[in-house]
């Protein structure tokens, strides 16, 4: 996939971010000429989406259910996405990445993405690159 064929794909979805998240992240891969999770390991042991945390602090929801992490690979990053209007900050993205850091791994790279209501509305990507962490 071409950059512009990913531009034009993506302008006029109106899918949530819920709903797009992973074939917006599959497609992202495709233009960088990456695997996707599935692609770079299908057991999902070292790289998936929707990457458990138990155990965590805070990531256990109203019914019972354990966080996760959006998108996830071993010794590279994880990833969480949040949807616009429900998520007022990026710094709650942040927040949760950061509350899963040790159960993922302590990833080098924390990315974050709050989305538009609509898929094509991107959203900024914020990355923090994490100094000094310990494997």
């Amino acid at each position: 996939m071409t950059p512009q064929e990913f531009i034009a794909k993506w302008e006029r979805v109106e899918l949530t971010e819920r709903q797009s998240s992973q074939e917006w992240f599959i497609d992202l891969c495709r233009v960088l000429g990456q695997k996707t999770p599935a692609e770079g390991d299908p057991t999902g042991a070292t790289y998936a989406f929707e990457k458990g945390t138990p155990g965590v602090a805070g990531s256990v929801g109203a019914k019972g259910h354990h966080g996760f992490a959006d998108v996830w690979k071993r010794g590279h990053f994880a990833w969480e996405f949040k949807r616009k209007g429900v998520h007022k900050t990026l710094e709650q993205a942040y927040d949760q990445l950061n509350r899963y850091r040790e159960v993922l791994e302590n990833p080098p790279l924390l990315r974050y993405d709050i989305r538009g209501a609509r898929a094509r509305e991107c959203g900024r990507i914020f990355r923090h690159k994490r100094r000094g962490r310990k494997p």
